[in-house]
């Protein structure tokens, strides 16, 4: 497709957008100036769908009504709420429901499934990981290698970009891991890099990681709801994600894991437990014995936050309304495309500003990272001043994300005339 740069043309794609209805179904934040803000920080916490509030409300009013009682009885009983998530939540996720559960938050997640799926030994113990993952990813990983008795520094071993190059290229982590052969335990990385945007070859990467006997796990915070996942497919081991980013359920909110099928009646596979995890069947006899639950369910520890579990509920429901994410993630690559476009033409010296995120569409979701070497705070306070929501990352970068659920291609261009704005100074 050829882009305009123009206010016609962007109205143009939004009138033959499929999607463009959903854009009423989520609440979008005013700009310092009035009328709606360019919010293009779905990245880090998506909108609020309308439907959150009356299923909170739902839920509220089951409390002062029934009290105990709404546990088993009332529209959506407590005691089964977070199975009535597994069906939408494995669509999101390419997975099978008996794959998912929604619970805790990601980083506990990601402990748990550490628990079961780094099992050291003396001689394979190394864990590869994204050089500048999140920090959450971080800290999990050192703590638990020393858990185990390792050195952080001798057993993380951390993939780093080549000299002069911002993303990681697919070939260089296969070299990794084969060369690691062996002494290598367990692969986590993000789905996506939070910081390039970069959406990593998670197929071949469990593949490479399978071939010489490692687990492999994904943390996909930035990955579900954005981009196409096939989890189940791609035959990774395990991975944990957030909710409250491109799955719009709320700061803070329920995040969820997931674990092949394979692992589904392995009761032997050493876990952390709790009574959540026990046997539906006879949870309720409080007896000795842990028992887990068929699935990546035997990883619950306890009853969700019915209050998250209904926000996320009323948000999974557009993705199931929607069909999926192949029409989000199609509508997606024109929108970031079209950003990319606009920034392309300002024509910025790379001394200047430069994206640093995938050309490649499909090796990337709907981030683009900018990193600016010149006026980097300068740039995001006129964004910010001028009603654009991105958010900025240490050194110099800033994120933009425009989102296909509620983002409009008149948001887009309306974004390229601010920052043509600050070029132009």
């Amino acid at each position: 497709m050829t882009f305009e740069p123009t206010p016609a043309f962007a109205a143009h794609l939004d009138a033959q957008d499929p999607l463009r209805e959903f854009r009423s179904r989520f609440l979008i934040p005013p700009a310092p100036g009035g009328g709606e803000s360019l919010y293009l920080c779905g990245n880090s916490l998506g909108l609020q769908p309308r439907a959150v509030r009356a299923a909170l409300d739902q839920e509220l009013n089951t409390w002062a009504e029934l009290a105990v009682d709404g546990h088993f009885d009332g529209p959506s009983p407590w005691m089964h709420y977070h199975e009535t998530l597994a069906e939408t939540e494995a669509l999101v996720v390419g997975a099978k429901p008996i794959e998912v559960v929604v619970m805790n938050n990601l980083t506990t997640n990601l402990h748990l499934l550490l628990t079961s799926f780094y099992r050291p030994t003396p001689t394979r113990y190394k864990v590869l990981m994204e050089g500048g993952a999140f920090p959450s990813d971080q800290y999990a990983l050192e703590t638990q290698t020393k858990l185990h008795g390792f050195d952080p520094e001798d057993a993380i071993v951390e993939l780093v970009p080549r000299p002069g190059e911002h993303t990681l290229r697919t070939e260089d982590i296969e070299a990794k891991i084969a060369e690691l052969g062996d002494s290598l335990a367990t692969i986590i990385m993000g789905g996506i890099n939070y910081y390039t945007g970069q959406v990593f070859d998670m197929q071949a990467i469990t593949r490479a990681g399978h071939a010489v006997g490692a687990m492999v796990g994904f943390d996909l915070a930035h990955a579900a709801g954005n981009v196409e996942l096939h989890l189940h497919d791609w035959d990774v081991d395990f991975a944990c994600w957030c909710t409250y980013k491109y799955m719009n359920s709320g700061p803070g909110s329920v995040g969820g894991a997931f674990v092949h099928e394979r692992f589904a009646h392995r009761p032997d596979l050493l876990r952390l437990a709790g009574w959540w995890g026990h046997d539906a069947d006879e949870r309720f006899k409080m007896q000795k014995g842990f028992k887990p639950m068929a699935g990546a369910a035997g990883w619950q520890l306890a009853n969700g936050n019915v209050l998250t579990l209904a926000a996320h509920r009323a948000a999974l429901a557009l993705f199931a309304e929607v069909g999926g994410m192949g029409p989000l993630r199609r509508k997606s690559e024109q929108l970031t495309a079209y950003l990319e476009f606009l920034i392309n033409r300002l024509e910025l010296p790379a001394s200047r500003l430069e994206i640093i995120t995938p050309v490649d569409p499909a090796a990337r979701g709907c981030q683009l990272s900018l990193l600016v070497h010149q006026g980097g705070r300068e740039l995001f306070d006129h964004l910010t001043q001028a009603g654009v929501v991105g958010d900025w990352r240490e050194p110099n970068v800033i994120r933009l994300a425009p989102v296909p659920f509620y983002n409009s291609f008149a948001d887009v261009q309306r974004v390229g005339e601010v920052l043509a704005a600050w070029a132009g100074q």
